[in-house]
């Protein structure tokens, strides 16, 4: 076991360093709190949005089409947001982790680019659903 002296104490040398140990495992940490966010997120619902049944008598209607277009496009919108956050958490990470390396920081920096982009685009495209769903249902304009 190598071993250095540093002001009268005895330092051991590890392979890779302490702070290397330190990110992997706190990239370890955060990896499972990404994962288990969307759990403790959704774990206040009351009762979880489930596409309203077609009625049984009358066929579809405009404002049975319009609900279930507004909970499928609430939902997807809903999973499309949490996979934006995902991806610009993760290039956070990476590009604390990246250190001197151009490269990665630059990848790093990508991501999370992309992820801003990305909830920018489902926003929008929430925003076009609601106005047809809307307009579809006759509400918008009363």
């Amino acid at each position: 076991m190598e071993y250095t002296i540093i002001n009268g104490l005895k330092v051991i040398k590890q392979k890779g360093g302490v702070m290397k140990n330190v990110n992997k495992k706190l990239i370890a940490l955060m990896t499972l709190v990404l994962f288990a966010l969307p759990v403790l997120v959704f774990a206040q619902l009351p009762d979880p949005t489930v596409p309203v049944p077609a009625p049984a008598g009358g066929g579809l209607t405009l404002t049975t089409f319009a609900d279930w277009l507004n909970d499928i496009a609430t939902f997807l919108i809903t999973i499309g947001l949490v996979i934006a956050v995902i991806f610009i958490i993760w290039g956070g990470i990476s590009y604390m982790a990246a250190g001197a390396d151009e490269a990665k920081a630059t990848a790093a920096r990508t991501k999370i680019k992309n992820g801003f982009i990305g909830a920018v685009v489902v926003l929008g495209v929430g925003l076009i659903l609601w106005t047809a769903s809307t307009l579809i249902s006759g509400q918008f304009f009363t």
